[in-house]
């Protein structure tokens, strides 16, 4: 019910099946696509604030779900990352429908047609968030280009996982300075699968 009343107050289309759209896109470092539920969504923002001076970057955005809904709630700017070809034009044909609805944001939402830990961090990136979208030799990756980005611009980072795997959260708490902020859990998913979260990290300095 919450997808169909979402999309159509977005005027997108960001129902998703786990289809690559193609032999040829599949990968063994990259998930097929699979949008958050915006029941989840409304559970993080819930808990967890994210504010208009924010540019909230998403790795694997598909069809640009959490980039709309963001840009739609909190006015935030927003980037998609999405290396398959399929993906991305869906992405482009929603954000056009969503400017002619809402009649802004074209110049706050972006889309990138790249593979993630090839997406340039912009110096005002500071808001990070990731679905498991790919394995953790690409995570590695994304993150120590995150923080060599900070070696030219200072500034507060966090990272939002759903659905964390557990090489993920090892690696953010072993092996960087990301220390766990919150925890946001979903409510009647949780107890039936612990993986139903969120876990949002914040960089000490």
């Amino acid at each position: 019910m919450k997808e169909h009343y979402y999309d159509k107050l977005l005027n997108i289309k960001t129902k998703g099946d786990q289809n690559w759209g193609g032999a040829a896109n599949k990968s063994l470092h990259y998930h097929p696509y699979e949008p958050t539920p915006y029941s989840a969504l409304e559970e993080l923002f819930r808990h967890y604030e994210v504010k208009s001076s924010d540019r909230v970057v998403d790795f694997g955005c598909g069809k640009g779900r959490l980039n709309f809904y963001i840009h739609y709630f909190f006015h935030t700017t927003v980037a998609g990352v999405e290396m398959n070809e399929t993906l991305f034009q869906a992405a482009i044909r929603n954000l056009d429908n969503y400017v002619r609805k809402i009649k802004k944001g074209r110049d706050q939402i972006k889309f990138y047609c790249c593979l993630a830990e090839k997406y340039e961090i912009d110096e005002r990136d500071n808001r990070f968030y990731f679905f498991n979208p790919f394995s953790i030799q690409v995570f590695r990756k994304i993150v120590n280009n995150i923080l060599l980005s900070m070696e030219t611009s200072k500034r507060d980072i966090e990272l939002v996982l759903y659905y964390p795997s557990e090489e993920y959260i090892y690696f953010l708490e072993n092996q960087t300075s990301f220390e766990l902020k919150r925890e946001v859990i979903l409510p009647h998913l949780y107890e039936h699968n612990p993986n139903e979260r969120f876990l949002i990290y914040q960089l000490q300095f």
